[in-house]
């Protein structure tokens, strides 16, 4: 077995890129499909969204460098945590993307309300929204990716 990331505890965990190569290829096609056609601003809001609600400093550490990449401001970038109090930092589809963000990643805690999903659809025409959609799951199967083995926040393996 290839090892490459280590837990807290100091335990080996496997490298997933070159252990299931073909699925790894598969969630980079995905991700990548996904985000066509959308601003590179509002991609990495959600991602940064998800990862903090999944507790993901790897992801985390990316998107926000990333989101600095795409022009992005650290007083927006400080805001997202906590955006309903200040939603005066984001536009109404911003605002409509992590509404959806919060309730598609947290799903298990009620679902995704009509409200919440009635609020972006009204943002978003079909084609946007089904791509802000499958952003959303597909930052969420990277942090759990990067949370089940143990990726180290500031290590970014994407070359």
């Amino acid at each position: 077995m290839t090892t490459t990331n280590t837990n807290v505890t100091g335990t080996a965990r496997l490298n997933f890129a070159k252990a299931a190569p073909k699925v790894f290829r598969a969630l980079i096609g995905f991700d990548a499909a996904a985000r066509e056609g959308l601003d590179p601003t509002l991609v990495e809001l959600i991602q940064i969204r998800a990862s903090h609600l999944n507790h993901c400093a790897y992801c985390l550490h990316m998107h926000t460098n990333d989101a600095r990449k795409a022009g992005e401001t650290e007083d927006r970038l400080h805001m997202v945590p906590v955006w309903r109090e200040a939603r005066h930092f984001f536009t109404e589809k911003e605002q409509a993307a992590l509404a959806l963000t919060e309730a598609v990643t947290l799903v298990a805690d009620g679902g995704v309300p009509d409200t919440v999903y009635a609020e972006a659809a009204a943002c978003f025409d079909e084609q946007e929204l089904a791509h802000v959609l499958s952003l959303i799951l597909a930052i969420n199967t990277w942090n759990r990716v990067a949370l089940s083995t143990a990726k180290v926040a500031g290590t970014d393996e994407r070359g």
